[in-house]
């Protein structure tokens, strides 16, 4: 396959990760539209955001595994198609329950097609060339999280309240059907002589998925369901992954879950960072989003402008961190979750000065974010087998999806307990939320200078070795 043809393909995989992406964050600015227009209830409301979130990370697993078997492109094209209908779907609602459906169905669509991202990109390019590709998939990651704001209420500024937020799943139609021609031109299909037909694990499947709905849903519906019998589910979830560990060791040669990937350091502690912070890091978006819009009456566009500056120091920092990722490695990563921090930190000494004072604070953070988040996904899939790379890389979004949910769980709860301690004052609210998302990165922190530390002794001891052969000799 020609250089030009792999990023043909690239770009293809790249533009459908990006919608994919952008659909959870994009519906936050048009909640207040869509309850006018349909009469949502709260709990229907919830189901519109999070919905998306349960079926997205309920498929991630099982279509990584059954794209490394069968073959990506197919499994690509199917998820697109059915993405782009469910967005049909979703814009045409007529109903709650309808828009509710819609967005499941996307969800599941969207969990079909990103780890297919990851895989291709293990797939057409050789380890050493990885940096660049997956620092544009690191771009995608943090482009779509961040923009969703802005681009969500400028479509609500240009098509009214009314008929905005159906523009918002509308987008993606004409974007899917070109996609999917194109990726059916350009994304190389796998030869059958070179599918595999061994098992594909179907309780390995089940364990996992029911696993994963038991620890999502007592997350997503924190707000809606009162009392603490919903966490017993989290309990329920962990029995179950418990077994589902126990039967995939047991599985023979092709398990759903590779669990001795885990086993590799670098593969490890990488999505142990990536799920620390996802937690923090979508988190921001939540909050601000409800402080800006609630609290200080911004209008959709104006929320989505005051986090562009983020937007735009994680593209950058992306695309840099890509190129530079083989020479620095994880201590790049340890730099950026610094200016994160140190960015988060800057926005609580002035958010009380208006949404507008927190971008420069936000710009530092971005810039941060573009650092952690593509050499993280490099590093951490840099010493995964081709033949497990769907897999692998699926397992690590849906570390990012649990992060996601117990992150907005989390600050959320501090975040609305702490407004209704202050009698509706919503800056004093954010800036306490805003330490809980600053002690998820600090974590993720840790972890990633545990990873240098390491590195570094191994280094050392390597050396120290070759040292003791050479007197020997």
């Amino acid at each position: 396959m020609t250089q030009q043809n792999r990023w043909h393909a690239m770009t293809v995989a790249l533009v459908a990760g990006f919608m994919t992406l952008l659909d959870v964050s994009i519906v936050n600015v048009a909640l207040p539209s869509i309850r006018a227009d349909l009469g949502l209830s709260s709990s229907e409301l919830q189901w519109v955001l999070s919905g998306y979130a349960v079926t997205f990370g309920l498929l991630l697993v099982p279509a990584g595994r059954f794209g490394d078997a069968r073959g990506r492109r197919n499994v690509f094209i199917a998820g697109l198609a059915v993405f782009t209908l469910a967005s049909a779907g979703a814009g045409l609602a007529p109903s709650a329950t309808w828009l509710v459906v819609a967005r499941l169905v996307q969800g599941a669509a969207a969990g079909v097609v990103n780890p297919q991202v990851s895989g291709l990109i293990q797939q057409l390019f050789e380890p050493p060339e990885r940096g660049r590709p997956f620092g544009l998939l690191g771009a995608t990651i943090g482009i779509s999280t961040a923009v969703g704001p802005l681009l969500g209420g400028l479509l609500i500024e240009i098509f009214g309240a009314e008929q905005g937020w159906r523009w918002i799943f509308y987008i993606n139609v004409p974007i899917g059907l070109v996609a999917i021609v194109l990726g059916l031109k350009w994304i190389p299909s796998r030869p059958k002589q070179e599918r595999t037909h061994e098992s594909l694990d179907p309780v390995g499947v089940v364990l996992l998925g029911l696993s994963v709905i038991l620890l999502l849903l007592p997350l997503v519906q924190e707000r809606e369901w009162h009392g603490p019998a919903k966490w017993l589910l989290v309990v329920a979830a962990a029995a179950i992954m418990a077994g589902f560990v126990v039967w995939e060791r047991r599985f023979g040669r092709t398990p759903l879950v590779d669990l001795a990937l885990f086993r590799t350091r670098s593969y490890g502690l990488g999505a142990v960072i990536g799920l620390l912070y996802f937690a923090g890091f979508t988190s921001i978006f939540f909050t601000f989003t409800l402080l800006l819009q609630s609290g200080l009456h911004y209008s959709a566009l104006e929320a989505g402008l005051a986090v562009t500056p983020f937007a735009l120091g994680s593209a950058a920092a992306s695309a840099l961190g890509g190129r530079v990722v083989n020479r620095y490695g994880r201590p790049l990563v340890v730099i950026g979750l610094v200016l994160v921090i140190a960015g988060l930190a800057a926005t609580d000494l002035v958010v009380q000065h208006g949404g507008w004072a927190t971008a420069v604070p936000l710009l530092v953070a971005g810039l941060g974010s573009g650092l952690v988040i593509s050499p993280n996904q490099t590093l951490t899939l840099a010493e995964v087998p081709v033949e497990r790379a769907g897999s692998a890389g699926a397992v690590l979004q849906t570390g990012q999806r649990i992060g996601t949910a117990v992150g907005i769980a989390a600050v959320g709860a501090v975040f609305f307990n702490r407004l209704d301690h202050h009698g509706g004052d919503w800056v004093p609210a954010f800036r306490t939320s805003l330490w809980v998302t600053v002690a998820f990165v600090v974590i993720a922190l840790i972890a990633a200078l545990g990873d240098v530390l390491l590195d570094r002794k191994d280094t050392r001891t390597g050396k120290e070795e070759l040292i003791t052969v050479n007197r020997r000799g």
